[in-house]
């Protein structure tokens, strides 16, 4: 578990991982509080705590005197293509960005990342977490994720600049496709100290996986926009 984040923090998280990559399938019964209680060794409050905020992001279906159970998954939409970088698009809008490193490491990559990555478990992944500003005001914090053998040695410069700029200029690894998930969330108690809002703050939730030309996956990113300072605009072509 994370030490900087609240126990029920780190119980969503586990849990929202295992719904993600499989290891809970929808409509299926989740292990009962008390049952959840001893693998994680914590009280039932904080279980309830974790599983509360799950139902209200709608990962998670509480049936009276049945249990907790895995809800469908959400409709998801494609967001916009654009090959402007987040400084581009915000200076456009007669704002002012700035983006900060707030840490860069290396790290093994474990099951889900090996599998969004498509890499092998333990491979050196780099992660690479900061937060955007608009006029000053903490609106994005990203967490990244990108294999050491796409790009060895990502530096604080490439982060707090453009990642994709430095993936092309740096590395000649070149961005053909993104595919984003995104879903509305709740600030827990990391994200809303980093993003300057309060806890249980609605924010949008986006992950991000990128592919150069030859199908390579180069980046996976989750990303929280702050709800109050942020909307997106979806463009559908209909030839």
């Amino acid at each position: 578990m994370d030490k900087n984040q609240s126990l029920h923090a780190c119980i969503k998280d586990d849990l929202l991982n295992q719904i993600k990559s499989g290891d809970f399938q929808k409509g299926e019964k989740i292990p009962t509080e008390l049952e959840l209680c001893q693998t994680y060794e914590v009280s039932r409050t904080t279980v309830r705590s974790a599983l509360h905020q799950l139902t209200l992001e709608g990962h998670l279906v509480r049936k009276q005197g049945k249990g907790t159970f895995v809800a469908e998954k959400k409709v998801n939409q494609t967001l916009s293509p654009t090959m402007d970088s987040f400084n581009e698009q915000v200076t456009t809008q007669g704002k002012k960005p700035d983006i900060s490193l707030i840490d860069i490491k290396v790290i093994p990559a474990e099951e889900r990342l090996a599998q969004s990555l498509t890499v092998s478990p333990n491979d050196p992944i780099q992660r690479i977490e900061r937060k955007r500003y608009v006029n000053e005001e903490p609106t994005q914090y990203e967490i990244s994720y990108i294999p050491w053998t796409i790009a060895p040695g990502v530096t604080k410069n490439h982060a707090e600049t453009s990642l994709f700029e430095a993936l092309a200029e740096e590395f000649n690894v070149s961005i053909h496709k993104t595919t984003e998930h995104i879903e509305i969330t709740l600030a827990d108690e990391q994200v809303s100290s980093i993003l300057q809002c309060e806890p249980g703050h609605p924010c949008f939730y986006i992950e991000t996986i990128t592919e150069d030309k030859e199908g390579r996956k180069v980046e996976f990113s989750r990303s929280y926009f702050r709800g109050d300072k942020t909307n997106f605009t979806i463009e559908r072509n209909y030839d």
